[in-house]
């Protein structure tokens, strides 16, 4: 795959090929035997028939009046290489001057495969890269000017796009000085100099001569400047006016500024010639310069998971490489293959670090470009890859890339990132690296998405307005969880407790409740989300409510699994419930960072131990600092149990004093047994009637028994 993204070769295309042998006839004949090496291992005409592969002469050359008509092809697949027998005819004198100074060693020209399949048929093709630029500001695709012009005219011939470039008046003719000039061109050849802006400096343009063609000469004509970058472009001899033809020097290649504009005709005609017809051939798909807005069936294809799923299941094994591909076509993700893919097995070491900040710097780099994903980004910055599209990678990428992932041009093109697992050494888990660099994706606008086998869901990492940190939501929900009101329970991931009827009758009463209240968190346009730390016990009966009564279902899940040798630790190994729709991932170590980023508007607290105890806490304290403004937290479960838990602390606090100013914090906490007393407190709340917040009741027991 990688040597697919050359920047130097093209598909279509071979490199210039050299004189072997030369044969003059007369003078103005001879035939000459042409190597081409270092031919890409992509090349089109190597798999397709040799009667729609022809020889293209320089176009130097074909300005002086030498023709090149390839006879014979032979093409070596497996060393890169062809040999082609050519006829050289001179037309005019100049021509036959040029003859007499071609040599063994002479670049003369090179192959072009006219593949059938990469005809462009719909004229719209072209007609839309019309005022549209590359990087540098140039226009993709015009003629005399970035928004083109009414001197060309696009149609639909014999099932193909044409272009018919309008003539200007006139002809161009070439001054007494360039028979000395032919000698110095003779040796550019040989040495693969390039000379064709210095043979500008020999042509004169004659506005008022006819543009009729002579037996034995050569007719110079121009069109305005021609600017193409995202096809190339063949002469169509068969679409000329009667009795011309075109030299072999028809093709124009993508990388072609303001240098298509000089034609090469012959032939015998009085009558003048009025346009030049031109047919178009696609480039690689990465480097047409096609824009995702444009590419209507790639965007249908990935709105289908399974075609995403099915994509992921070509990537090459073994499961511990990392591999990526880039797609730009919605064809090329339907016929992956194996082969398409990068595919790398990495060895990481450990960084030195600063204090041998150039040896540092030097294995990142070296880290960096064992990636696979490297070869592609790297493309895109070089300008080799100019077609925006997607990346599948089967691990999320290293935050080691963010340089390059959030690079102008990287920005520009990549419009999505999908990825199976977060990590091959944590597996289902982030680490605080990659969701920093989710953070700065989103603020970049580079979609991410987890083609994920757990849920069988695409998942789009997605933040909530003004917040830091965000979920993996399926496509379905994006919409709902950025608009939802957040509520979360709290709880043992040892005991599911007895309060899921509770539960269901509380959030099926809140529901209701929106058609009732107009509070900024609740009204009738308000959808509702639910989040838990997605592990058994309390945790799975709040998921599975969710989701039975449509509010989404999203979890925070750490990765609880014991250390390896570890016999001290005590931790209960927690398996994903299989009601959670949105996630996000956390490693062990950043327990406290997880906790922090539930970013609740209405938390609910069912039985629970430790853990709960510090959500408990991390909550009152939000409060305290004003972090969250004051919201009703429901605790369930009987008075004397939450004595136990909360009272003597509270009071503690309160007698020495180092909870003054903030005892209030006590009318934030609603002890209940029933969904419907945590209805009522949340139908006060949303109707202004509740005592919350700094300037309620302070409550002995550090919470409201509700009754």
């Amino acid at each position: 795959m990688e040597d697919f993204l050359d920047p130097l070769q093209y598909d279509l295309v071979t490199p210039d090929g050299a004189i072997t042998n030369l044969t003059s006839i007369d003078e103005r004949t001879a035939e000459a035997v042409v190597f081409i090496q270092n031919i890409s291992p992509h090349f089109v005409g190597f798999g397709i028939d040799q009667s729609s592969i022809f020889f293209n002469i320089k176009s130097t050359l074909a300005q002086l009046g030498v023709e090149g008509i390839g006879l014979t092809y032979e093409l070596d697949a497996k060393n890169h290489c062809a040999q082609v027998k050519v006829q050289l005819k001179a037309l005019g004198p100049i021509a036959i001057e040029m003859l007499k100074l071609l040599q063994v060693g002479s670049s003369i020209g090179r192959l072009f495969a006219a593949d059938d399949r990469r005809i462009v048929r719909d004229p719209d093709y072209i007609s839309r890269m019309f005022g549209r630029s590359d990087r540098w500001g140039k226009p993709l695709l015009s003629l005399g000017g970035l928004q083109g012009s009414n001197d060309l005219i696009l149609d639909k011939v014999e099932g193909r796009a044409v272009a018919y470039l309008t003539l200007q008046n006139g002809r161009v003719l070439y001054d007494a000085s360039i028979y000395g000039f032919l000698p110095t061109l003779a040796k550019a050849l040989v040495t693969n100099t390039k000379m064709r802006d210095i043979l500008r400096l020999h042509q004169e343009w004659k506005p008022l001569m006819p543009r009729n063609v002579v037996e034995h000469e050569i007719l110079l004509v121009r069109t305005l400047p021609l600017h193409i970058r995202t096809v190339f472009a063949r002469v169509v001899n068969s679409l000329l006016s009667p009795g011309y033809h075109h030299t072999s020097a028809s093709i124009l290649q993508p990388d072609t500024l303001a240098s298509g504009d000089i034609y090469e005709l012959y032939g015998q005609s009085k009558r003048e010639i009025t346009d030049i017809p031109l047919e178009f051939y696609t480039l690689e798909p990465y480097r047409e310069y096609v824009f995702f807005s444009d590419k209507d069936q790639l965007q249908t294809y990935i709105e289908d998971k399974e075609n995403l799923f099915n994509a992921f299941e070509t990537a090459p094994m073994p499961f511990e490489h990392y591999t990526a591909v880039y797609i730009v076509k919605g064809q090329q993700l339907k016929d992956l293959k194996p082969e398409h893919w990068i595919s790398r097995e990495i060895h990481l070491h450990e960084f030195p670090g600063l204090v041998q900040s150039a040896r540092q710097a030097l294995m990142v780099e070296r880290y960096i470009e064992q990636l696979p994903s490297y070869p592609f980004l790297k493309s895109i910055e070089n300008g080799t890859i100019t077609s925006q599209g997607i990346l599948l990678t089967r691990y999320f990428p290293s935050p080691l890339l963010k340089r390059m992932l959030l690079s102008h041009q990287v920005q520009r093109c990549l419009k999505g990132i999908y990825f199976q697992y977060p990590s091959l050494s944590n597996f289902n888990f982030f680490s605080a690296e990659d969701r920093a660099l989710l953070h700065d994706l989103d603020k970049f606008a580079i979609p991410v998405y987890w083609v994920d086998k757990s849920t069988g869901q695409i998942l789009q990492y997605t933040q909530k307005p003004e917040r830091d940190s965000g979920l993996f939501v399926p496509l379905n929900q994006v919409e709902t969880f950025l608009k939802s009101t957040i509520f979360g329970i709290y709880g043992s991931n040892l005991m599911a407790g007895h309060f899921e009827n509770e539960l269901r009758t509380l959030f099926k009463g809140i529901l209701d409740l929106r058609a009732h209240v107009n509070h900024p968190l609740l009204n009738k346009n308000t959808p509702l989300s639910l989040v838990t730390g997605g592990g058994p016990g309390a945790m799975e009966v709040g998921n599975r409510v969710a989701k039975e009564l449509q509010i989404l279902s999203c979890a925070n899940i750490v990765d609880f699994t014991p250390p390896a040798g570890d016999q001290q630790t005590v931790i209960n190994e927690q398996i994903q419930n299989p009601f959670v729709e949105a996630k996000m991932t956390y490693r062990l170590d950043k327990l406290v960072e997880r906790q922090a980023e539930f970013n609740l508007d209405f938390p609910i607290f069912l039985t629970g131990g430790i853990g709960t105890d510090f959500e408990y806490s991390l909550e009152e304290v939000r409060r305290k600092v004003g972090s969250v403004i004051a919201t009703p937290i429901l605790l369930f479960g009987t008075p004397d149990y939450w004595r136990r838990k909360v009272t003597d602390r509270f009071k503690c606090n309160l007698e020495v004093g180092t909870i003054h100013g903030s005892e209030w914090l006590s009318n934030c906490f609603y002890c209940i047994q029933t969904g419907e007393q945590g209805l009522k407190i949340y139908q006060e709340y949303f109707q202004g009637t509740l005592a919350i917040g700094k300037n309620g009741p302070i409550y002995e027991d550090g919470f409201v028994i509700v009754n």
